[in-house]
């Protein structure tokens, strides 16, 4: 018998500057500090519903190719996002929110060159 999960707890990963991530998570998603570790440089992010755990490499390479494409958000409003993006000088990826059958998704990279999926409905509409 399979073990049930509730859902993804958080998600771990290292980034190139933990306060210049911490910030950009906080105007994009309003992620706080939950928990620090100064010990090692890193901290959990987030809200009740989705956390980040993670921890500065000032040694970083790019990340882009290293067998993680991109973790994904469920937002409320795709066209509020895309005009906090432009606003806030966040480059949107591929030209525009990208249309799938259920549901619209925007792509943007965090500081770190992370690939984050912005979507308007939650599990691509899969669980409907």
């Amino acid at each position: 018998m399979a073990l049930k999960t509730a859902g993804i707890d958080h998600v771990n990963f290292q980034v190139k500057n933990l306060a210049v991530s911490i910030e950009f998570w906080n105007e994009l998603l309003g992620f706080e500090v939950l928990e620090e570790f100064p010990e090692v440089n890193g901290a959990i992010i987030g809200t009740k519903e989705a956390k980040l755990a993670i921890y500065e490499n000032a040694d970083l390479e790019d990340v882009q190719g290293q067998g993680f494409s991109h973790i994904g958000f469920c937002i409320d409003d795709i066209n509020e996002a895309k005009v906090f993006c432009q606003q806030n000088d966040i480059p949107i990826l591929y030209d525009d929110a990208v249309a799938w059958p259920t549901s619209k998704s925007l792509y943007i990279q965090d500081p770190s060159g992370y690939e984050v999926e912005l979507s308007d409905t939650w599990g691509g509409g899969l669980d409907d």
